[in-house]
């Protein structure tokens, strides 16, 4: 029996021999080529501004870091102590980041309306509610796109932690999906021992003639996909010494700490000094339901000496001009403090710490009442926060994304920036 599984088309009719006599005459020149320039792409301009996040997961206390209530009810055992800004106190647990408040500013009336661990990630990362059937892009992939460097060789959306290739750019495309890595260069990205640079070389440019063949006739987006993960594979190996920590001095190791968290900003700076767009750090173990108090003893004690020196290494090599600098979580912690000595969750009334870029450094925004229960000046949102991240590094908030010639907003329409934390 006589099957055909050829659909007809020219490309299924060309014998594999007559295939590779066609392209062994001339290869692609210049990587990419054409096949890569998304049809539904409009950069936006890049200012050369960066933005790192650090994320503390599971809800970290607002009462032990940024607005802290001494002698009241809810306030627990700690003292509030003051910072390089008259004025501004925050939480003894952080005695280190206090002589940096100069640089930063702190945001105390934020009211999510959300105490779920996911939903709160989401709103805070997208700067949206979470919706079934509705997809937005990270403010990493935002940022990668909106703050691209078109000559880098390097991803836009990096996340300095284990893991892989990220699935959170939505509409975007996958060109903007994050990459994970743990302060050693990525998996397999260096070059197969026994393959000389000419033979990589020649395989190389065979591939990418091929695919222009292809393209010329069938190009989707799954196709272009597939292309831009090899050439950004490629790129990678080339850089791939950026994503060694190792290759710091020991001294720098030992200045951040020799701890996950020390080594992973120890990463970001070494990756911002390389102008990546968007770099994401975690911190975790936040979710203080029992022993609250021991638990962020422990945990600022922890972050206080690397986030410190990163703002100090920052502020020395003249980059909190151009990097945002935004400390988040999911939501906050309960100013009643519970049987088990623990506080649960709570997105009535929280703060968050940012700085660098445009951002008004020494400023605070808004204010709780006196043991914290409720915001009483200038509450705001996820949503506001979106649209003053995406401010404060230049970009437009109310502009929107040309998507194969859909009209779709960077951030929330029904919100707008903090206007007076804007310099």
């Amino acid at each position: 029996m006589k099957c055909d599984y050829a659909c007809g088309t020219d490309s299924h009719l060309l014998a594999r021999r007559q295939f590779l006599g066609a392209i062994g005459g001339g290869f692609v020149v210049g990587g990419l080529g054409a096949f890569t320039q998304g049809v539904a792409a409009e950069h936006l301009k890049s200012n050369q501004m960066r933005v790192l996040t650090i994320f503390l997961s599971g809800g970290v206390s607002q009462l032990e870091t940024w607005d802290p209530k001494p002698k009241t009810d809810t306030g627990g055992p700690f003292r509030a102590i003051p910072t390089a800004v008259p004025g501004i106190h925050i939480s003894e647990l952080l005695p280190k980041t206090a002589q940096h408040m100069d640089k930063l500013s702190i945001v105390r009336s934020l009211n999510t309306k959300n105490g779920d661990h996911g939903k709160g990630r989401y709103q805070m990362v997208h700067g949206r509610n979470q919706m079934p059937g509705i997809d937005n892009p990270h403010l990493g992939a935002v940022c990668a796109k909106g703050l691209e460097r078109a000559a880098s060789p390097l991803p836009g959306f990096i996340k300095v932690q284990a893991g892989g290739r990220g699935n959170d750019s939505a509409y975007l495309g996958p060109r903007y999906n994050s990459i994970s890595v743990d302060g050693a260069p990525p998996a397999n990205s260096a070059r197969v021992a026994g393959l000389t640079p000419e033979v990589d070389q020649f395989r190389q440019d065979l591939r990418r003639k091929a695919n222009q063949q292809f393209l010329a006739r069938r190009r989707t987006a799954e196709t272009d996909v597939y292309a831009q993960s090899y050439e950004q594979a490629l790129q990678l190996m080339e850089k791939r010494d950026v994503f060694d920590v190792s290759k710091e001095d020991a001294k720098e190791h030992e200045r951040y700490g020799k701890h996950d968290f020390g080594r992973h900003c120890l990463m970001a700076r070494r990756l911002l000094e390389n102008d990546i767009p968007f770099v994401q750090v975690s911190h975790t173990n936040y979710d203080t339901h029992n022993e609250n108090f021991n638990f962020h003893l422990e945990q600022m004690g922890e972050f206080d000496t690397p986030f410190s020196t990163l703002i100090s290494d920052l502020h020395a090599r003249g980059m909190m001009e151009s990097t945002l600098v935004v400390v988040m979580s999911e939501f906050g912690r309960t100013p009643r403090i519970n049987a088990r000595y623990g506080r649960d969750h709570w997105g009535n009334a929280w703060s968050i710490c940012l700085g660098g870029a445009k951002v008004q450094p020494g400023a605070v925004i808004g204010k709780t009442n006196e043991n914290g229960t409720k915001v009483i000046d200038r509450e705001i949102d996820h949503g506001h926060l979106f649209h003053t991240y995406l401010s404060a590094v230049g970009l437009d908030s109310m502009s929107t994304f040309n998507i194969a010639g859909r009209e779709l907003p960077l951030a929330d329409p029904s919100r707008s920036a903090i206007h007076e934390l804007i310099s």
